[in-house]
């Protein structure tokens, strides 16, 4: 398919053979379909599951919608229970089925504020993060067609920066109802898609999802679909703003009659030839062309960079830093721009130590933890006491988007956050478990010993979370309240790991003296030390190939490898399952219990 992917609503009537219904989609052109579950759940996990594999051998891509009273805004708890068991539910099919999106509705305005319905909806995806933010689907919230119904652009907007697995769902008919029919040309659809550009992440609207028909409205939104042709709103200039925007799109029809069907993707198609490539007047892109970013850099004549409020030049954006990738320093600031909105929550109000390689990958790496004095005004320093140097030293912060596409133009690969925050120093936000494996160790046995350490900790009723580090080992991190000093966090992490050690000496070391750790896994604890970094997730690792350290789910740990994300390949990662080390900010653990369990005394 081209830009636009096609297709419709509805669910295939019982007997209908699969195969044959599918042929008979892509045979009209159509490249999606959405199962509508509206009413019910007509299907179980082994009929969506069988249904997609279907789907997939033949390119078309799935999603479903939600019952209608699976929504996120009822009050009453015992109906509320029933709303998030339903979505909850749904999402489920949708993992079965392969699906990248199930849509659903937000629910209703009734007599309550904007603040009390984005509250309620918070609430509610709260309760459904644990259940569903590892099924690798999107929850996609539509757009509302009435003033009855909750849930404008910019509310989904709002919404979505709190949950990295919700994404915007554009119905253009309520859209074009509620501007009271403004989307009647080009201009009109490509000022939505600027907005949805200004608040979205591209890889969170790469590809958008999105439903069309035709409708009828009033003073207060939409009053019914109609036929497509006898209302006001058409396919072809949306084709042709998405086009020329370089926007990839799903444009799912929910007309009832097949003619309607038929129509929408005849002008889709027409609004696709018609449209003109887009001229890059702003500025030239900085990436080499080697990844495909879900958004470019662009520089000006001065090598300044354009588009954003901080101004920042940029230097020899070509330099090579993975020679035998041909990924250069254009590729690694192209990288940090995409990937921001995942990131900046992990580094903001934490100093980071500056891991240079100015070479690149193959040259030699010089830490530098004071803030070079040629560092722009807009650089937030964070000045921490340092007892070696009995001074303060400055460090670089990364607050905005920005501050990380300057720290990779001073060729920094890396990003090395403090595991505590500037306002509390002394007081780390997680205990951490490095594991490093030896030469000969498998990667089966590091993952052995992961699995050792987590059982551990749910004994000791912990939640952990794991990460690749794009090297060689993993990173299990137990986010915690900022109320335990390193020592004590460091004595947490080190009776653990003895017990491991004790448990299976031949796998397992805590051996400081490198030449005994032998062919073992090294469970390194002395990460957790005031003033100690450890790679970011989602930094980027100098190692060949440019990989990313990545947050995993502990049922996918066999299955993965450091090799099974890179800077070119973690965007597919990212947009089926948004951030899943968000938790890991929330803090919301303390080690007492944990502590008394082990028998270590937190006074020592």
């Amino acid at each position: 398919p081209g830009m636009i992917r096609f297709g419709y609503s509805g669910v295939p009537t019982d007997g209908t053979n699969d195969a044959e219904f599918l042929d008979g989609l892509v045979a009209q052109g159509h490249g999606a379909y959405e199962l509508a579950f509206v009413k019910d759940f007509p299907w179980n996990e082994k009929r969506c599951a069988a249904f997609g594999e279907a789907a997939a051998e033949r390119g078309v891509a799935l999603s479903i919608h939600a019952p209608y009273f699976a929504i996120l805004t009822v009050e009453d708890e015992d109906k509320r229970k029933q709303c998030l068991a339903a979505l909850e539910h749904t999402m489920k099919l949708g993992r079965a089925l392969g699906a990248h999106t199930v849509v659903a509705h937000t629910g209703h305005v009734g007599e309550r504020t904007a603040d009390q319905l984005h509250e309620l909806v918070a609430e509610g995806l709260n309760r459904l993060e644990p259940k569903i933010s590892a099924l690798g689907v999107a929850l996609g919230l539509e757009t509302s067609g009435t003033d009855r119904a909750f849930g404008s652009l910019g509310d989904i907007a709002l919404i979505a920066n709190r949950f990295s697995f919700v994404r915007p769902v554009i119905d253009w008919a309520h859209v074009h109802a509620k501007s009271g029919g403004a989307l009647v040309d080009k201009e009109a659809f490509r000022a939505v898609i600027d907005f949805l550009r200004s608040q979205f992440p591209g890889w969170a609207i790469d590809p958008l999802h999105t439903q069309f028909t035709d409708n009828e409205f009033g003073a207060h939104g939409e009053i019914r679909h109609i036929p497509y042709g006898t209302g006001s709103i058409k396919a072809g200039p949306l084709a042709e703003a998405a086009t020329e925007a370089g926007l990839r799109m799903i444009v799912i029809s929910e007309a009832k009659e097949t003619e309607s069907h038929a129509g929408i993707l005849a002008d889709l198609r027409s609004g696709e030839e018609t449209a003109r490539p887009e001229a890059s007047g702003e500025g030239r892109p900085i990436d080499s062309g080697v990844v495909e970013f879900p958004e470019q850099v662009l520089v000006d004549d001065a090598s300044m960079v354009v588009g954003f409020d901080r101004p920042l030049k940029v230097s020899n954006t070509d330099k090579k830093m993975f020679p035998d990738d041909g990924i250069t320093k254009g590729d690694l600031i192209s990288y940090y721009r995409s990937i921001a909105p995942l990131l900046l929550p992990h580094l903001a109000g934490r100093a980071l130590s500056m891991s240079r390689l100015p070479e690149g990958i193959s040259g030699h790496m010089f830490y530098e933890k004071q803030t070079p004095k040629h560092a722009p005004e807009w650089i937030v320093r964070a000045p921490i006491h340092s007892q070696h140097r009995g001074e303060p030293i400055e460090f670089v912060t990364a607050p905005h988007v920005e501050s990380l596409m300057w720290l990779a133009n001073m060729a920094c690969i890396e990003m090395h956050p403090w595991l505590s925050r500037v306002e509390r120093p002394d007081k780390p936000d997680f205990a951490i478990f490095d594991l490093d494996p030896m030469e000969g160790v498998t990667w089966d046995q590091v993952v052995y010993v992961a699995r050792l350490i987590n059982v551990a900790l749910e004994r000791l009723g912990l939640a952990a979370y794991i990460k690749t580090t794009g090297s060689t080992g993993l990173h299990i991190y137990v986010p915690l309240d900022a109320v335990h000093t390193y020592k004590r966090v460091r004595a947490f992490v080190e009776r653990i790991g003895h017990m491991i050690t004790a448990a299976d000496p031949d796998t397992v070391t805590m051996e400081w003296d490198i030449p005994k750790r032998g062919s073992r896994v090294f469970i390194d604890s002395n990460q957790n030390v005031g003033g100690k970094t450890i790679a970011s997730v989602y930094s980027v690792r100098p190692r060949p190939g440019a990989p990313v350290s990545v947050p995993i789910t502990w049922d996918e740990l066999e299955s993965v490898t450091n090799d099974s994300f890179t800077m070119a390949t973690v965007w597919d990662r990212v947009r089926q399952f948004g951030d899943l080390f968000a938790p890991v900010l929330r803090g919301g653990q303390v080690l007492d219990g944990a502590e008394r369990g082990l028998g270590l005394d937190p006074a020592e």
